[in-house]
């Protein structure tokens, strides 16, 4: 099962769900900006959530079907179309002929669009994780952007694949009826983002923890895989003191000199020497991931506990609409 790219769009790559056992040694986690839309794609095609996708950033792409084969895409900002410019639905398997051509074009709020495989988009295994982290030039396709005439094989075509495109092929069907039901939608170029106080908040004036929870920012066009850099009135320190480079992860804001916060993201760097002023709920990470130069944040803080109640509930649902998926690839 392969598809070629003929055109990739401008931004497009290799990610699954990031190195994670490396932080330790400097590595990049790296992975999908908006984790939960790669997992929902996965989803839709019964595979583990870990296995690799196409992350497109933005629109743009061409794409040729090269044989027989299920696809499942999910994400913000763009759809696919066929040849006959008809969309084609996220969030649920495509039953797709060989030669079909797709085009990925702008639709909505976002930037994010991710392509599920059955098994997989079959890359080496580097450092337990196919993502590419262009920086260091490893993992997806050479440890590179996806290039014209890039050809991507799926891993692993299962029989309740198999299954499941010949129902729909014999009923003249490119989706099934049922999908994936997606876990927020994006209604406004403005996004409500939930954090925690960080280590060193109390570094900052009263004035700026309350410009933190009541001003509005905007993404930077300086922003990049790395760190969305935020612009607003700048933060002012009131602790005069220097700090040594410590952990940061995805969703650590930091601040450096100019007071203009930064926003770390999946390819952030694993220590910083700025202070950090607040920590992103993990509930509200792949939110960010859909951000893109000029749109607009504010930041609610709550609770630790907060916190982790919004995640767990954010798990249960998504592992009960998986199981739910699941049995229905058993019974098709």
């Amino acid at each position: 099962m392969e598809i070629k790219l003929h055109k990739p769009g401008p931004f497009s790559t290799i990610q699954d769900l990031g190195r994670l056992d490396f932080l330790s040694s400097g590595v990049p986690k790296s992975g999908a900006m908006d984790s939960l839309s790669a997992r929902l794609a996965n989803a839709a095609l019964a595979n583990t959530d870990e296995v690799a996708v196409i992350e497109f950033t933005y629109a743009q792409a061409d794409i040729e079907i090269c044989s027989d084969m299920l696809l499942a895409y999910s994400g913000k900002g763009a759809v696919f179309l066929d040849e006959e410019r008809t969309i084609l639905p996220a969030n649920r398997p495509l039953a797709l002929k060989k030669g079909t051509r797709l085009k990925l074009v702008p639709d909505g709020i976002g930037c994010r669009t991710y392509l599920a495989a059955p098994g997989g988009w079959d890359v080496p295994l580097i450092m337990r994780s196919r993502s590419t982290y262009l920086p260091a030039k490893i993992g997806g396709v050479d440890g590179r952007l996806l290039q014209t005439n890039d050809i991507l094989r799926a891993t692993n075509w299962e029989d309740k694949h198999e299954r499941l495109f010949d129902y729909l092929h014999h009923s003249k069907r490119t989706h099934p009826q049922w999908a994936v039901k997606p876990m927020w939608q994006a209604t406004s170029n403005t996004q409500v983002i939930r954090f925690l106080r960080g280590p060193e908040a109390e570094w900052f004036s009263e004035e700026s923890l309350l410009q933190l929870r009541s001003s509005t920012f905007e993404v930077d066009r300086n922003s990049n895989r790395m760190g969305y850099v935020l612009r607003g009135n700048p933060f002012q320190k009131i602790k005069d003191q220097e700090m040594l480079s410590t952990a940061v992860l995805p969703g650590t804001i930091q601040v450096p000199g100019n007071g203009q916060p930064i926003v770390l993201m999946a390819d952030c760097q694993t220590t910083g020497g700025y202070p950090r002023i607040a920590q992103i709920a993990a509930v509200d990470l792949p939110r960010c991931g859909q951000l893109k130069p000029g749109d607009r944040i504010c930041f609610q803080e709550i609770s630790l506990r907060e916190a982790e109640n919004l995640y767990l509930e954010q798990e249960r649902h998504y592992q009960q609409m998986k199981l739910s998926i699941d049995l229905k690839y058993d019974i098709t």
